[in-house]
């Protein structure tokens, strides 16, 4: 039997490497919905139930994902404070999460034939 704790870290250790694989995808799902800036994308990731993504992680994936072209940012003006980067799909981000959406979906009907044993 393992020890409750240890259950709970090693789900938790599951969970994040599962995210890591999709979080890019899941990333530029929330950003289809409405341009956002960083803080409120944090946000938005915390309240799909998938957990805290921290700025650390936010950014340089944002970053990568405008060399991709898949994001646009712009700056705009904050109620308080200086402007603010705000980030946006483009068409090709667009394009790419449809994609990514459709090799999800085929990726995860295996996934759950194999764990229900039907694959065998």
């Amino acid at each position: 039997m393992i020890p409750v704790e240890r259950q709970a870290t090693e789900d938790r250790d599951r969970q994040t490497q599962l995210l890591r694989g999709a979080l890019d995808m899941c990333l530029l799902a929330v950003l289809a919905g409405e341009p956002a800036h960083g803080y409120e994308l944090v946000r938005r990731m915390k309240a799909t139930g998938i957990g805290v993504v921290s700025y650390g992680t936010i950014y340089p994936l944002l970053t990568r994902m405008r060399g991709l072209g898949l994001v646009v940012d712009k700056h705009e003006a904050s109620p308080a404070g200086p402007p603010r980067k705000v980030y946006a799909l483009t068409d090709t981000g667009g394009v790419q999460l449809a994609a990514w959406r459709q090799q999800w979906t085929h990726f995860t009907g295996l996934v759950d034939a194999v764990l229900s044993e039907r694959a065998f």
